[in-house]
């Protein structure tokens, strides 16, 4: 009678051994293969509805945007494009069963969050003062300090060692940001709320820089191992800069540009010091500015039919003055366009940009691609 209690106590605790091992791998891996989590972080070009709970000026949840996005059956969700954004294609193509969460959304809680998180939010920017004009925003900062949250989350959910080896080898953290800091921060009216008026683009960059490295760093010390960080995309040739300025068709506006420029030529060298000074860490570079630039130039090879004109839109030749909401006009194929509003991507040109960050070359994405970050 005693060696069968023990006989059946031992299976039972084998049972329970096995079960508790499992709901970790699960939890961990689920269906995914090697991607344990996305870690999303930025600005309007990845918000995947954090701003729809944010009393602000910068939203998308109006029609039509998202009304190519299946998942919602074309609802808006918050998303600034008609579709996916690129951090939505990355991660179905690195093999998320899931979209990463929106942190201020009500679902994003329990296993939910081993799935990924995005922490991004239209109008953000490395600055805290960057994008104050839309009244509310998340910042970097506060973008990290959401992250230390789910990173506690995640030490309950899978146990403090199981927890810091998901984070740091599993799990891909992704920034998109920096855009706002010049077009929302640095280049808005000299009589507004702009640096310029106190700081000259050196300096400007100089703080961006400074910022950004301290912000890597403190999620670094969250246990973030991979990162993958683009550059700032050619905003000088964005449909509302081109129309607010009045340039022709095959012109993009020469500051804008040289500020993005300057900076990601420092972004690129700061990217490469943290890979020499935080061990073990790999940050990989995607070159925004020459992926977009790329798609404008040669817009017809791409299959699109303008690389100018918003999508969805109102005023001027390129529809760049008002943002994309129910009573603007829409084009009649949104895949022909690159712009889908005066800012933003189409679902159509953040195809083509996701799929040379994922198995682009060095020109693109480097040392390696996302495929390679994953597999590492």
């Amino acid at each position: 009678m005693a060696l069968k209690s023990i006989h059946t106590f031992a299976l039972l605790f084998l049972f329970v051994t096995f079960m508790k091992l499992s709901y970790h791998s699960e939890a961990a891996n689920g269906d995914k293969s090697g991607l344990g989590a996305s870690f999303i972080f930025g600005d309007s070009l990845v918000d995947a509805g954090n701003n729809n709970y944010l009393q602000t000026l910068s939203k998308a949840d109006i029609r039509p945007n998202g009304i190519d996005f299946k998942a919602s059956d074309g609802s808006p969700t918050g998303r600034y494009t008609n579709g996916r954004t690129i951090g939505d294609i990355v991660g179905e193509e690195l093999g998320q069963p899931n979209y990463a969460v929106p942190f201020l959304a009500p679902n994003s809680t329990g296993k939910a969050i081993l799935y990924g998180v995005n922490y991004a939010s239209g109008g953000g920017g490395i600055m805290n003062a960057t994008g104050k004009i839309f009244v509310n925003r998340l910042s970097m900062d506060i973008q990290i300090d959401y992250f230390n949250i789910t990173r506690k989350q995640i030490d309950k959910l899978l146990g403090a060692s199981k927890a810091r080896d998901f984070i740091m080898k599993e799990s891909i953290f992704s920034i998109t940001v920096g855009s706002n800091d010049f077009l929302n921060n640095y280049l808005l009216p000299v009589l507004s709320v702009g640096a310029r008026i106190t700081e000259s683009p050196d300096a400007f960059i100089d703080d961006m820089l400074n910022h950004f490295k301290n912000q890597l760093t403190r999620l670094y010390k969250l246990d973030a191992r991979k990162f993958v960080i683009g550059n700032v995309g050619p905003i000088g040739c964005i449909p509302y800069q081109k129309t607010i300025n009045q340039l022709k068709e095959n012109e993009c506006v020469e500051l804008a540009n040289k500020l993005a420029i300057q900076y990601n030529g420092r972004l690129k060298d700061l990217l490469a010091q943290l890979n020499d000074n935080l061990p073990g860490s790999t940050f990989v570079h995607a070159n925004v500015y020459a992926l977009v630039m790329e798609v404008i130039t040669n817009y017809d090879k791409y299959g699109f039919t303008t690389a100018t004109k918003a999508c969805c839109g109102n005023g001027g030749q390129f529809a760049g003055i008002i943002p994309c909401g129910p009573t603007s006009t829409m084009c009649e194929d949104r895949s022909k366009h690159v712009f889908w509003d005066p800012y933003h991507p189409s679902e159509a040109a953040n195809v083509l940009l996701a799929k040379q960050l994922l198995d682009g070359d060095q020109n693109y994405i480097s040392p390696i691609n996302l495929r390679q970050l994953r597999d590492l």
